[in-house]
């Protein structure tokens, strides 16, 4: 069962008009506000069941603690295809991130977040063995999941061959690679690789790819994590977008 919890991804799931199966919200008095009052109207409002249990109840659920009072018990996250998310990017400039099995779904959350503040057309995650929409995703995307497609792939390799067909410029982003991010061709079309926590981009996917980059750096710190480091390199490709919409005009 998927939960979202938090009153803003509560909030967000009602703006959205996700399917959501019930509600369930903190019985004390103590939990309860104005916030979470008019949170409540608006769940009744929309038809939306909901059941008053104890507070341990919704902390046994949520996958951080950070439940604010509430959790909707929502259908299944429904994944978009590849085909979906190449169409959301029409013809001109764009950006899709492909994370290769990052796994914990507090960064694949904020990856999302990220993806849906710059713009970008989607995000595409591999199958199995990689963090999923969830309720940790929802929470740190802060409801992003649901105005971004998500599409879940079998194999990373060969979808990076059909958006290289799709016209997109394919990089990894490693801690190998010889250019930084500001010296790479961090424009127009672009699928941005991320890889996994412990691996990052896998030897398979990374031979397929047009380009790697990597983040410049001064300190000691090996390097920062995926979620990040993904944030830093989608403001490049945003930066550089915006500076060519402004030299057009």
């Amino acid at each position: 069962t998927n939960y979202i919890e938090g009153r803003r991804a509560c909030a967000e799931a009602l703006d959205a008009r996700i399917p959501l199966r019930r509600a369930l919200v903190a019985a004390s008095a103590k939990e309860r506000d104005r916030a979470l009052d008019e949170l409540i109207v608006r769940l009744e409002g929309a038809g939306v069941a909901i059941e008053y249990v104890p507070r341990d109840r919704l902390d046994g659920r949520s996958s951080h603690g950070a439940h604010q009072g509430i959790m909707l018990e929502v259908e299944p996250y429904e994944y978009a295809e590849l085909t979906d998310i190449v169409a959301a990017a029409g013809e001109g400039d764009a950006l899709i991130l492909l994370l290769d099995h990052v796994t914990d779904e507090g960064n694949f959350g904020a990856i999302v977040r990220t993806a849906e503040v710059v713009g970008a057309a989607g995000v595409i995650i591999a199958s199995t063995r990689a963090a999923q929409v969830g309720t940790a995703a929802y929470k740190t995307s802060a409801g992003a999941v649901l105005h971004i497609p998500i599409a879940r792939v079998p194999n990373l390799a060969t979808t990076v061959e059909q958006l290289k067909e799709a016209g997109f410029w394919v990089g990894a982003a490693t801690e190998h690679a010889h250019d930084d991010v500001w010296h790479a061709p961090m424009e127009g079309r672009v699928c941005l690789v991320m890889g996994s926590e412990d691996n990052g981009v896998s030897a398979l996917v990374r031979k397929r790819c047009d380009f790697e980059c990597k983040l410049p750096q001064r300190g000691r710190v090996e390097s920062l994590n995926v979620a990040q480091a993904t944030t830093a390199l989608c403001y490049e490709w945003l930066r550089r977008t915006m500076a060519k919409v402004n030299d057009a005009s």
